[in-house]
């Protein structure tokens, strides 16, 4: 008797949340299991009200049962008073798939997350967004460009989504807050558990500058293989179309735009170097019907057709321009990058091509990679910019 006066005497809204999370909370349901009841009793509350006998041609005998004594379970209920503790920190809310604040997007995939935890601005999940996503080991050119396009969307009010992974991820959410916009990062681990660590610092910014951390895993959950897909379909379902910039014919980027697709949503795709294996990807998305964009304008162009703004068109320009006909005040520095190109070159090659001695063009190298012009890797020598 008296949990059920405890309960009387929640806020009203923990009162609507609880049974979701009680129900969230039981181990072996599961986010498939826990749709197929929702569509058989319509709420949680109707659930856990159900007898063992209207339960069991929906789950398991043994989910039955556990569903029957949620209320006593030990595990369930410490894990109710951790998401209770949690939601008293500023900017954090658990949103189910029955409130208004629940992005109407997502809800319309055919398997959106029963929960979401939310640090940050939960409103956000609901305005216009563009998935960028790519390698984890991207080029320092599409490592640039990603950041340098997001720049260019959110500048124009587009808000950026991606999973803060590093790489392409990492580099549009940078791009998104340097446009003064906000950013969407779907993470693979509980909202506890920022993963890589490495972008701890870069999770903060995000949830300081408006955007907002998303994640359908409990609290505590570490990062595992089959989290990343789970939270790919996330990214893809919260946006409006999918930017792959680049991305190997393997990469967890093409498992985003395949939902994408599944979705209904638009697929863009940046075409590389034909000799360069993180591009092929990319490639193949292209020659499935993926729009092949080169720029932010273009695509707004595809997502808004003639609502694009003048103003927000008129910064992509701007902040593109630095990208075009780019080229350094030395001569012999333009010859090199003109003989270099836009693929990886050897050393030896590049003698032969520009006509400078071996020794002369490591002087020159050595300067031009300084200066920002060329990176050096054990694949050879690569254009920047």
């Amino acid at each position: 008797m008296s949990n059920e006066n405890n309960r009387q005497t929640e806020p009203l809204e923990w009162q609507q949340l609880e049974p979701w999370l009680l129900l969230f909370h039981i181990s072996g349901l599961g986010q498939a299991r826990y749709h197929t009841l929702l569509k058989a009793f319509s709420s949680p509350e109707s659930i856990l009200s159900a007898s063992l006998a209207e339960l069991k041609p929906h789950v398991p005998e043994r989910i039955a049962k556990r569903i029957l004594s949620v209320r006593t379970d030990a595990d369930v209920q410490a894990c109710l008073q951790q998401d209770k503790q949690w939601l008293r920190e500023e900017h954090h809310h658990i949103v189910p798939l029955n409130s208004p604040t629940y992005p109407a997007l997502l809800r319309a995939i055919h398997d959106p997350p029963v929960l979401l935890y939310l640090k940050g601005d939960p409103d956000i999940l609901s305005a216009r967004q563009v998935a960028v996503v790519g390698s984890r080991q991207p080029t320092l050119q599409a490592s640039k460009t990603a950041e340098a396009l997001a720049s260019s969307l959110s500048a124009c009010g587009v808000t950026v989504t991606s999973g803060l992974a590093i790489g392409v991820d990492g580099a549009a959410h940078r791009g998104a807050l340097s446009g003064k916009g906000r950013t969407v990062a779907v993470m693979a681990s509980g909202l506890d558990v920022i993963y890589p660590q490495r972008h701890t610092s870069l999770a903060g910014e995000i949830v300081n500058a408006g955007g907002v951390l998303v994640s359908e895993f409990a609290l505590g959950t570490q990062p595992r293989s089959g989290h990343f897909p789970r939270r790919n379909r996330i990214i893809s379902g919260l946006s409006v179309a999918t930017l792959v910039v680049e991305a190997a014919v393997a990469s967890g980027s093409l498992v985003t735009a395949r939902f994408a697709l599944e979705q209904g949503r638009e697929v863009f795709a940046m075409p590389g170097s034909v000799n360069n294996p993180k591009a092929r990807g990319c490639h193949a998305l292209i020659r499935d019907g993926a729009i092949l964009i080169e720029n932010a304008e273009q695509l707004l162009d595809e997502i808004e057709g003639s609502n694009s703004t003048l103003h927000g068109l008129e910064q992509i320009r701007l902040s593109s321009q630095p990208f075009k006909d780019k080229q350094p005040e030395c001569p012999e520095q333009g010859k090199v990058l003109e003989m270099l190109g836009y693929d990886s070159c050897q050393h030896d090659e590049l003698v032969i091509a520009t006509g400078f001695s071996s020794q002369k063009l490591s002087e020159l190298l050595l300067v031009m990679e300084l200066e920002g012009w060329v990176q050096s890797s054990p694949a050879g020598i690569t254009r920047v910019g």
